[in-house]
């Protein structure tokens, strides 16, 4: 993978993204619900972390059915988290501050409470008619094919107006746009110019592989196991994971849109763009092909290390793969979002380990080679939270409760006051709960502590800034003795060896031969050491070597 120029134009790239869900960042309403004023007002947090963009998810008009991923106006703001001109106070202070804005495009779907959608639904000959995926039902009145939601059952939602069914891979509320249409292009691709000219600095695209479907609506074959068609797109108790996808999304033409989408975004300055690829373990082949040739999108990511396996097989497997899959393009790695139980909780063994995982997750993501994106209270450990079933707010949890429980335990609200009522979050009851473990792990309990998962985010964040090598040089694998991940980065004359131990026992890292172990390099938090010529490495550690 040849390492880029480095330019103004080129800030995304080895850039640490910090992921912000505004629905429960801060509240300054007092109605339980974050708000854009509370991010604009939390700005000085993200910015000490030493990240170089925020990601916000949607703030969009919305019914909320599914927390704002159904947009009923591009180009507007829902009253519940303020206004236009709130967006804007909070970009021209993010900008300030030096902080890159990026923001949710979520143009697959639409809500069915979107004018386009209104008017398409209203008759089959109106300008609208064909905007979004309608099909006639078989002889006997079922859906058109078998394809499958994500939020469970068809993908298929009959209606009575027009006597068709229309497709939605998620909600049925959520109604998929036709990308076969050239003026839906037109009209999604003048929704993003709105936010350019607006000042964004660039775009996260939600379920970027789903814009377009098979015109012949062929029916999706049934996964085969151990195929190359399984994933972590689905839990395993859902039945979208029983088929291979090769028909609902994913489609050749998606190409061509991406490319018009990149056009758009090299007419402005620095701007970029992250795409969210789901398709299974075809997920590299799609960010191969979705990335490559500088023609198309900047960055994407997958879901390959949003699962459980922390492991260092699973990470070299995950990694190399990339890396052979994709030659001149660039990923964004991360170890949770929004829609993923929290990677603390997903990677520890023992509650003791809590906060040795949260330091030793964040060490290894900051030293992979591409773009790196946090996801919003990781820097304070938070676990997954447990709720119950009658404080969930997430359709797809409450779908598929008990075996699946949704992801509302990684979206509670962010605990900034340890003694203040809801964690200073909001002076009234929040619109999920607020763990006490949270309030407990609250950023001011943590501001001052030497040592704290908090002030471990930042001192790592600062030693990734402090070595070139870490932000787009070369990354090469080093075959171990032992089970540990052990690759070197390199850039210019500055070449630096990680040695990973994962497992719960001591290990000792034994180069190659050909290898010489020059000095160790302090790394914030962590005392593996180099004692002739081997790096002693205890459980849960790891250390930076100098070649």
């Amino acid at each position: 993978m040849a390492t880029s120029k480095t330019s103004a134009a080129d800030w995304w790239r080895g850039a640490v993204i910090y992921q912000v869900y505004p629905r429960s960042y801060q509240d300054t309403t007092d109605d339980g619900i974050g708000d854009l004023k509370g991010v604009t007002q939390r700005l000085s947090h993200i910015a000490s972390l030493g990240v170089d963009a925020i990601w916000l998810s949607p703030f969009f008009k919305s019914p909320m059915a599914d927390m704002g991923y159904d947009v009923s106006d591009y180009c507007d703001v829902d009253p519940m988290f303020g206004s236009l001109a709130d967006f804007d106070e909070m970009l021209a202070a993010a900008h300030a501050l030096g902080l890159k804005v990026v923001i949710d495009q979520v143009i697959s779907h639409t809500s069915d409470q979107h004018p386009w959608f209104k008017e398409s639904r209203s008759s089959r000959d109106n300008d609208k008619a064909d905007w979004y995926v309608w099909a006639e039902p078989e002889k006997d009145g079922t859906a058109p094919n078998n394809w499958l939601s994500v939020f469970g059952g068809p993908a298929w939602e009959w209606d009575g107006v027009r006597r068709q069914y229309y497709m939605h891979n998620f909600l049925t509320s959520q109604p998929d746009l036709n990308f076969h249409n050239p003026d839906v292009q037109e009209a999604v691709l003048k929704t993003m110019r709105f936010w350019l000219d607006r000042g964004v600095d660039g775009f996260r695209l939600d379920t970027v592989n789903y814009y377009f479907h098979d015109t012949k609506l062929r029916d999706n074959p049934p996964h085969a196991p151990d195929t190359d068609e399984a994933g972590l797109d689905a839990p395993d108790v859902n039945p979208y994971g029983m088929q291979a996808h090769r028909y609902d999304k994913t489609q050749p033409e998606n190409v061509g849109f991406l490319k018009r989408v990149r056009a758009l975004l090299d007419a402005y300055d620095g701007r970029t763009s992250v795409g969210e690829v789901g398709d299974g373990a075809r997920s590299l082949k799609t960010v191969a092909e979705y990335t490559s040739g500088g023609d198309k999108l900047h960055m994407c990511y997958t879901f390959d290390l949003l699962g459980p396996d922390f492991s260092a097989a699973y990470i070299r497997k995950c990694v190399e793969g990339f890396q052979k899959a994709v030659v001149d393009g660039w990923v964004c790695w991360a170890f949770s979002n929004h829609d993923v139980e929290r990677h603390v909780s997903r990677f520890v063994e023992a509650p003791e380990e809590r906060e040795r995982v949260a330091r030793l997750a964040l060490t290894l993501l900051s030293t992979l080679r591409g773009t790196i994106c946090l996801y919003q209270g990781e820097e304070l450990g938070l676990p997954e939270a447990e709720l119950a079933f009658e404080d969930l707010r997430d359709p797809y949890g409450i779908r598929f409760w008990p075996a699946f429980k949704g992801r509302d335990g990684c979206r509670t609200p962010m605990p900034w006051q340890a003694e203040a009522p809801q964690a200073g979050f909001s002076a009234a009851r929040p619109w999920l709960p607020v763990p006490a473990e949270h309030a407990r792990l609250a950023a001011d309990a943590q501001e001052k502590v030497p040592g704290s998962v908090l002030n471990h985010y930042r001192d790592t964040l600062a030693f990734r800034k402090a070595h070139p090598a870490l932000l787009d040089g070369e990354m090469e694998f080093v075959t171990s003795n032992q089970d540990v991940l052990a690759f070197t980065r390199r850039k210019g004359a500055e070449t630096l060896l990680f040695v990973f131990n994962l497992t719960r026992k001591k290990a000792a890292f034994v180069p190659p031969a050909s290898m010489t172990l020059a000095e160790a390099v302090a790394v914030p938090g962590f005392g593996g050491r180099l004692a002739e010529g081997t790096v002693e490495l205890a459980p849960l550690d790891m250390a930076c070597v100098r070649l």
